[in-house]
């Protein structure tokens, strides 16, 4: 059987490779567009937001204890707490839907259940303070509003969903994790220490990638100080890891970290190769014209709203650029419920996103997901373009 889908896969490779239209202008461009995502993509966010977040999760691997992560987010926890740091978690994290990733695949192998889980996973870069603000300022204080009150509770919602539709594998999930889990140790170090060490590190990804908030003072002085405060953090980071770890436990965490952005790092990258060439870059013009997305996306019904949705959960943000594009959508024509739809799904989800959450749950659980993002987020736009 196995021989059988060799023959397939070198057939399908063989007819592509016979019929691709190497020689249309237009599908050039889209292949100079996937590589164009893809370059943008390794020299904005590789550095600066994968790499710290990579490490982030090698760290939970290792030197978060299995029992806590389970006091906080296992199936037996209490729900209130557990949905309302998840849900909360995008305003200290301000990351992208793929910088999430790491921070999300380290907590649920470590036993989190897949309500809270989930939570996390759509709000982190769901609920960004500064993209929430910038969106208020360019797009109007309603729809900041709707934005921030649409992200908090569907994060809250989609987890408790997830919890009640996947209850019985996540019970026996739950058993397996009791049944395989090592005698925890004395802890290495007081939980000051460790506390410490993590607020470093999420300091480090957060600052490092601080953009400039236009007009805000406030965030204005914190951009142009972010590389003396990063710097700083790292200085900190550099004495904890000298002082507080032994070689054993660097070690340990080093290959964590390289053992999660092995599973998700390749995935990233093939996810942004097919999302350049389907729909390109912000401004640019792949294999799918801007403009058929535009003339779909006016007015206020269920079609406008669910494409509006499945666009923006196909397509790549990084932190902050979804609001420019909307602007310009919307000065294109596009309807107020459809706007606030894409900003709900966007953000949240993006192909290259969906194929690493697919590695980490599977494909039930991944569908249910992504089902669950794009329908909320439609009939909430249709909602808020009926009461705009």
């Amino acid at each position: 059987m196995r021989e059988i889908y060799k023959l397939l896969l070198l057939v399908t490779v063989l007819v592509i490779a016979y019929f691709i239209p190497v020689g249309n202008l237009h599908f050039q461009n889209a292949i100079i567009e996937s590589l164009g995502m893809l370059q943008e993509y390794a020299r904005r966010h590789v550095l600066f937001c994968l790499v710290p977040a990579f490490f982030i999760a090698g760290a939970i691997a290792n030197f978060v204890r299995q029992n806590a992560v389970l006091k906080y987010f296992g199936a037996k926890a209490k729900k209130i707490l557990s949905y309302s740091v998840a849900s909360i978690s995008g305003t200290i994290l301000a990351v992208c839907s793929c910088t999430v990733l790491p921070l999300f695949a380290s907590i649920y192998k470590r036993g989190a259940g897949i309500g809270p889980a989930t939570a996390f996973l759509y709000s982190g870069p769901a609920i960004n303070v500064l993209a929430i603000i910038l969106t208020a300022r360019v797009l109007g204080f309603e729809i900041g509003i709707a934005r921030v009150m649409g992200a908090i509770s569907f994060s809250i919602i989609i987890g408790l969903l997830m919890h009640f539709i996947f209850y019985k594998s996540e019970q026996a999930r739950d058993k397996n994790s009791e049944l395989i889990m090592p005698e925890q140790k004395k802890e290495a170090r007081p939980l000051w220490k460790t506390g410490i060490y993590f607020a470093v590190m999420v300091g480090i990804l957060v600052f490092v990638n601080w953009g400039k908030g236009e007009s805000i003072r406030f965030w204005q002085i914190i951009y142009q100080l972010k590389w003396w405060i990063s710097g700083f953090l790292l200085i900190a980071l550099f004495f904890m890891l000298t002082r507080w770890f032994n070689r054993e436990e660097l070690k340990k965490w080093t290959n964590s970290t390289w053992g999660f952005t092995k599973q998700i790092l390749p995935l990233l990258f093939a996810g942004v190769l097919v999302a350049g060439f389907l729909l390109g870059r912000p401004g640019h013009t792949s294999l799918i014209p801007a403009r058929w997305i535009e003339n779909i996306v006016g007015g206020n019904s269920i079609r406008a709203n669910f494409f509006a949705s499945v666009a923006g959960a196909l397509m790549y943000f990084a932190t902050l650029t979804e609001v420019p594009i909307l602007q310009g959508l919307i000065g294109a024509g596009m309807g107020k419920g459809p706007a606030l739809a894409l900003l709900l799904a966007g953000p949240a989800l993006s192909l290259p996103n969906m194929l690493v959450i697919r590695s980490v749950m599977g494909n039930k659980k991944t569908l249910t997901y992504i089902g669950l993002v794009v329908v909320m987020a439609t009939f909430t736009g249709m909602l808020y373009g009926w009461l705009s």
